[in-house]
């Protein structure tokens, strides 16, 4: 009996196990990793955008909070005013007052400035998101450089293998005297050139791989899914449509926007700065000698403040009751003449800043049409390049093939047959950096037009262009893809 529970308790404790695994979907703890999972566990870790997105919010919570100004504002005073005379009567004067001070028209100003504020959230807010996708960028950079890194020490112990063949193969060819003890150390130096390069691979990818997963916040690399695939197919969007979509939604363009629309923002507050304006105020008090209190008072009034470069004129009046028979009226007008002359240029200062403004934005419009035309025909030479590397690569390798007949009848030696194997390699990391920069080019695209990584393929597939590149299966050939 006890065994049996003990059976059942193993059952269910894997169960439980194994739905918790199957319901983990954090990014940080999968097994395998694509270029979407690296940027967005990337942009998830930084601490940097973490903090700037803390204090974003503070800074819109208390735009937020700014929207007190249109309410009164409300003061409460308190004063107690006890004189002790030689000669006369003592007196204790206790005085509880409130007062109301009420924005009723302003022209707008204090609109406009609260649209100034927020349009500098709005800046700031995409300035986060473009320090996102550069945060995305290098994860994804990175990524690449592993797989190339990866993809290149991988043909190098490829070649390294073949070399070591053909050297024990050229030992035994000198020890029986049908090669030159020279050849023998020239093979050897080659051979230990490769090993050497081959270190040198692998303690780079080690300190990028390093990087990498410190970039992610991991403590290991999970299994790269992504591969360096040198026959892949390359669909590229018309020029047009490229030229449309980047003068559309490139992330400079949107930025441009944005500072266009604060620099009107703040020429129409410089315009409106000369309407006067007007608030309501209002107070009411107690007075008296002794507890509780038996006299108050109170009034209202309003209050005009008009400000230009050449005078401050605050003009005011207040009328009240203090019982039981007094009634009471103030005027007051204060003038202050040539007040700020300088200010007379604000208004001709924020105009020049917009039109200004317009004009780089008319500039960089016309040109993000150039460099998005130019960067797809940047996709198309790269993508030639790989195919000519391809070409060079399978070139190479029938070369190769040729020579090994050429020692079997005696026209080259061993040892020319291994600088052809050494050329051959060298070809076939061509055709790897060629796919890498070819990958590169369709990125620096994408972000151009700002698309997510991969998503040039789904707008490419809409708005074709005559120099997408289409693999034929006769195309690979024998080619090894390594």
């Amino acid at each position: 009996m006890r065994n049996f529970i003990k059976l059942i308790s193993c059952v269910l404790f894997l169960l439980i196990t194994f739905a918790l695994y199957a319901n983990n979907n954090d990014p940080s703890d999968a097994q395998t990793l694509t270029f979407s999972q690296a940027a967005d566990l990337a942009v998830a870790v930084s601490s940097d955008l973490r903090h700037a997105h803390s204090s974003q919010a503070i800074a819109e919570k208390a735009w937020r909070a700014g929207i007190r100004e249109y309410f009164p504002r409300i003061s409460i005073s308190l004063s107690e005013n006890d004189r002790l005379q030689i000669l006369g009567a003592d007196s204790f004067t206790k005085n509880y007052g409130i007062s109301l001070d009420q924005l009723i028209f302003d022209g707008g100003k204090t609109i406009m400035s609260r649209n100034i504020e927020r349009t500098e959230l709005k800046l700031s807010s995409y300035k986060l998101d473009r320090m996102a996708s550069e945060i995305a960028e290098a994860a994804i950079a990175a990524y690449r450089k592993v797989l190339s890194s990866r993809a290149i020490l991988e043909i190098k112990k490829s070649s390294l293998s073949i070399l070591e063949d053909q050297l024990e193969i050229l030992s035994e060819e000198v020890r029986l005297g049908l090669a030159l003890p020279v050849d023998l150390a020239n093979a050897q130096i080659n051979l230990a050139d490769t090993k050497i390069e081959i270190y040198s691979l692998r303690l780079d990818l080690f300190e990028m791989e390093k990087q990498f997963a410190e970039l992610l916040g991991l403590e290991t690399l999970p299994v790269l899914t992504e591969k360096v695939d040198i026959y892949r197919e390359s669909v590229f969007p018309n020029a047009n449509a490229a030229a449309a979509l980047a003068r559309e939604q490139n992330p400079d363009l949107i930025e441009a926007r944005y500072s266009i629309s604060k620099k009107r923002s703040e020429f129409i507050y410089h315009t409106l700065s000369w309407i006067p304006t007007l608030r309501l105020t209002g107070s009411f008090g107690l007075s008296g000698q002794n507890y509780p209190l038996t006299r108050h008072n109170w009034s209202v009034g309003i209050s005009v403040e008009l400000t230009n470069p050449w005078m401050q004129n605050r003009f005011g009046f207040q009328a009240g009751w203090e019982p039981p028979h007094d009634r009471t009226a103030s005027l007051q007008n204060s003038f202050s003449p040539i007040h700020d002359p300088s200010s007379r240029y604000g208004r001709k200062q924020a105009k020049l800043s917009l039109a200004l403004e317009r004009e780089k934005y008319d500039d960089a419009f016309e040109r993000t049409g150039r460099v998005a035309s130019n960067a797809v025909e940047k996709c198309a030479l790269a993508g030639e390049k790989r195919l000519l590397a391809v070409e060079a690569a399978k070139l190479a390798a029938e070369r190769s093939r040729i020579d090994e007949i050429r020692l079997n009848l005696g026209q080259i030696t061993r040892l020319d047959l291994m600088e052809v194997l050494i050329n051959q390699t060298q070809r076939e990391i061509a055709v790897v950096e060629a796919a890498i920069s070819l990958l590169e080019a369709e990125r620096e695209l994408e972000r151009f037009l700002d698309l997510k990584p991969g998503e040039l393929a789904n707008f490419a597939a809409d708005f074709p262009s005559e120099f997408s590149i289409l693999i034929n299966e006769s195309f690979k050939g024998d080619f090894d893809e390594n």
